[in-house]
């Protein structure tokens, strides 16, 4: 049997301490330096063993202090199909309510009408120069910030609508657009992972070396246009997107 590598032992030796208590949320690590002494390696070795925890999402890094076990927290699991059924929305649920039973904290902020990017403009098939009429959210679970998103809308289909409102009412955007006529019919998501801006570092509570899945999604109604095109960035360590569908 080929010996695995020297850090995969330390991280492993680590994982297990973090798993069983020893080290719990908030606590640091011992350096690089004492774990190469303890385990006779470099202090690279030591480094690439802490930085496989925290690639595993069970540490975090702090410039100058080190590394410190992050407080244990469920991932969300995306159903990414269930959630965006009519059956669902059209009842009056929240999509979130699709992917997980805990309690959802929703910061939602009105932003009125805006001027959207060139390509959010062109998918909603906006006259040059016209404004769109934009909402942004934060999603808070357990005391974390998840998610954060920015719904752009055409102004004249939404304008006088609940949409406009703070709380646009049971199954949100979506069941507000059916009645109108506009309901969706028709979904689709481009998914991307990157690093974060420095805005989202802070909306998220995040560090510049935590990647987000950055999630766009344009709803469609029946005739074919694009009635809503929502901008999310997640935190990549809360979130377990999931695709189940027929074959």
């Amino acid at each position: 049997m080929t010996e695995q590598p020297k850090y995969r032992e330390i991280a492993e030796a680590l994982r297990e301490a973090i798993l069983n208590g020893e080290y719990g949320p908030g606590d640091r690590l011992p350096g690089e330096n004492p774990l190469a002494a303890q385990y006779g390696v470099a202090a690279m070795t030591a480094r690439q063993a802490l930085r496989e925890l925290k690639a595993e999402g069970l540490v975090e890094s702090r410039k100058g202090a080190g590394f410190f076990v992050l407080e244990r927290f469920t991932p969300i699991r995306r159903r990414s199909v269930a959630r965006l059924s009519r059956q669902h929305w059209g009842t009056g649920r929240s999509l979130f309510a699709a992917d997980d039973s805990r309690a959802l904290t929703t910061d939602s902020h009105v932003l009125g009408a805006v001027t959207p990017p060139a390509e959010i403009a062109e998918v909603l098939g906006l006259p040059q120069g016209e404004q769109a009429f934009a909402r942004s959210r934060r999603h808070v679970v357990d005391g974390r910030p998840v998610l954060v998103s920015t719904s752009y809308l055409s102004e004249t289909l939404v304008t006088g609508t609940p949409i406009t409102q703070t709380d646009t009412g049971p199954g949100g955007i979506y069941a507000r657009l059916a009645d109108l006529g506009a309901g969706p019919s028709r979904f689709r998501e481009e998914v991307a992972v990157r690093m974060p801006s420095a805005d989202e570092r802070a909306s998220l509570g995040i560090t510049a070396d935590t990647p987000v899945i950055k999630i766009s999604r344009t709803a469609y109604a029946e005739d074919g246009r694009a009635v809503e095109v929502n901008e999310m960035t997640l935190d990549s360590r809360a979130y377990v997107l999931e695709y189940d569908f027929d074959a």
